[in-house]
């Protein structure tokens, strides 16, 4: 089976500077996240390594979400050019079509001190199944969500991670 290779690319913009969305949305994301969105989060663990490079995290839902559980491998965690790169390698969003999905997400400062989030994220099919935008549009539209709770959390709390 020759496997497939899609990658779809986004951009988010914040007013947010880049340091504190990485550490919101990636270095402490797993107490933030849970917090900030109960209601589809239940908790986030690391079940492998330190939570850098090479760590596996597992996810958990709550009863708000489709989903019961993923687990993600973080592959590159750059603090200092904010770049991470991480592939959720088993759960229910993969399906039976998908066999792992990579995302590279990387924080670039504005001149007005607010950020540019760039995503690129690459979905690996089994077998000849074909991944299109409306297959992705409800995981893209579902980060966008996190993101804009995530920033709305900083904006009003400008004490945090600052």
């Amino acid at each position: 089976n020759i496997m497939g290779v899609t990658t779809f690319t986004n951009e988010y913009s914040s007013s947010v500077s880049p340091s504190r969305m990485f550490t919101a949305l990636i270095i402490d994301s797993r107490n933030l996240i849970p917090k900030l969105l109960p209601k589809f989060v239940k908790d986030v663990n690391v079940i492998q390594g330190d939570g850098g490079a090479g760590s596996i995290e597992q996810v958990n839902f709550n009863e708000g979400s489709p989903f019961k559980y993923l687990k993600q491998k973080i592959d590159v965690l750059d603090k200092e050019n904010l770049i991470c790169k991480y592939t959720m390698i088993e759960g229910d969003p993969l399906g039976d079509k998908l066999e792992s999905i990579t995302y590279e997400v990387k924080f670039e400062g504005r001149n007005d001190g607010g950020c540019v989030c760039k995503m690129a994220s690459s979905y690996k099919t089994i077998g000849d199944f074909d991944v299109d935008e409306e297959d992705v549009k409800e995981g893209r539209e579902s980060t966008l969500g996190i993101y804009k709770v995530v920033e709305s959390y900083l904006l009003e709390n400008p004490q945090v991670y600052a």
